[in-house]
């Protein structure tokens, strides 16, 4: 199939996509945020009070669902590459979070505030080369990985996307040395076709929580 009939069957099947009509007639930015919500009431990751860092947050689908479950209490801080929209009681961050600058003003904002709760729906721009594409989606989850590993409080939750093949193994293996618990979700919102999973990582293991600042 030629790149413009794909591209043409992409937007046709998005438009007629359940999920992104129903986010379209409730409101929200993104099909994801049903992601979360299903994770969530399985779950329960999102309470009021708690902080809460959205790791790749644009357009802010993730945020807008955090934010609403919260009530308001709490704090939500986004970071992405790309521009969003302002949301209530959200703190947003544009830059990098591979590059030094951006991660630095992110734990700046976080004033050594420990966090309840690190979510990563990363992805890269994808080339169209799937081992480079894989090696890239993994390299975001390691990062996101290491930045919950000094953030999260003992108690606290790391989600993040990643991608059943190669690498999926030992990424396993890095959270389980991080984590007591790791459970695998594929919500009913990830479309079937797709190869994306989410792991659930809960309890810091002794030894697994740095110095990053005061509970």
């Amino acid at each position: 199939m030629k790149r413009q009939a794909k591209t043409r069957a992409w937007h046709h099947q998005h438009a007629n996509d359940f999920y992104v009509r129903r986010s379209v007639e409730q409101g929200y930015r993104s099909r994801a945020a049903y992601k979360l919500m299903e994770i969530d009431d399985k779950d329960h990751l999102l309470k009021p009070g708690s902080v809460v860092v959205d790791l790749g947050c644009a357009p802010g689908g993730w945020c807008q669902v955090a934010a609403e479950r919260m009530k308001g209490q709490g704090r939500v801080v986004g970071i992405d590459l790309l521009e969003m929209t302002g949301l209530n009681h959200v703190d947003f961050i544009q830059g990098d979070f591979t590059e030094d600058a951006p991660l630095t003003e992110l734990e700046a904002l976080l004033a050594g505030q420990r966090v309840d709760l690190v979510m990563s729906d990363m992805a890269p721009n994808i080339t169209g080369v799937a081992v480079s594409d894989q090696a890239r989606a993994y390299h975001l989850a390691e990062l996101a990985l290491e930045f919950a590993g000094k953030w999260l409080k003992p108690g606290g939750a790391f989600l993040v996307k990643v991608f059943q093949g190669a690498g999926f193994e030992e990424y396993m293996r890095q959270m389980r040395a991080v984590f007591r618990t790791v459970a695998v979700r594929k919500p009913d919102a990830s479309r079937d076709r797709s190869r994306e999973v989410y792991l659930l990582g809960r309890g810091l293991k002794a030894g697994n929580v740095e110095n990053a600042g005061e509970d």
